[in-house]
C-alpha cells in the first residue's frame, strides 16, 4: 500500500502538467475554429448582402415598369381585346364559344 501511495505522489505532478498542456492545446484549437467560423460567416454575410442588393435593384426596375407604364399597358391590353372581339364578331364565331374554348 505504501508503494502505491508513493507512485501516486510521484506521478500526480506529471499528470497535472500533461492535463494543463492538453487543456491549453484544446483551447487554442477551439479559438482557431471560432476564428475560421467567424471568417466564413462574414464571407457569407457579404454574399447575402450583395445578392440582396441585386434583388432590390430588380424590384425597383419592376416597380418602375409597373408604375410608369402600368396605365399604358392596361390600355394596350384592352385595345388588343377590343380588336380581338371585333375580329371574332366579323368571322361569325360567337364570343361565348371563343371564351369557352380558351378555358
Amino acid at each position: 500500500m505504501g508503494d502505491l501511495i508513493g507512485l501516486v505522489a510521484v506521478s500526480a505532478p506529471f499528470l497535472m502538467v500533461l492535463g494543463i498542456v492538453w487543456i491549453g492545446s484544446q483551447k487554442k484549437l477551439e479559438e482557431k475554429r471560432i476564428a475560421a467560423t467567424a471568417e466564413m460567416s462574414s464571407e457569407k454575410a457579404a454574399q447575402y448582402a450583395s445578392h440582396t442588393a441585386e434583388l432590390e435593384q430588380r424590384v425597383q426596375v419592376l416597380e418602375r415598369i409597373v408604375t410608369d407604364r402600368g396605365y399604358d399597358i392596361a390600355t394596350q391590353i384592352e385595345a388588343l381585346r377590343d380588336t380581338r372581339e371585333v375580329n371574332q364578331a366579323s368571322s361569325g364565331t360567337p364570343l361565348n364559344i371563343a371564351k369557352a374554348e380558351r378555358v
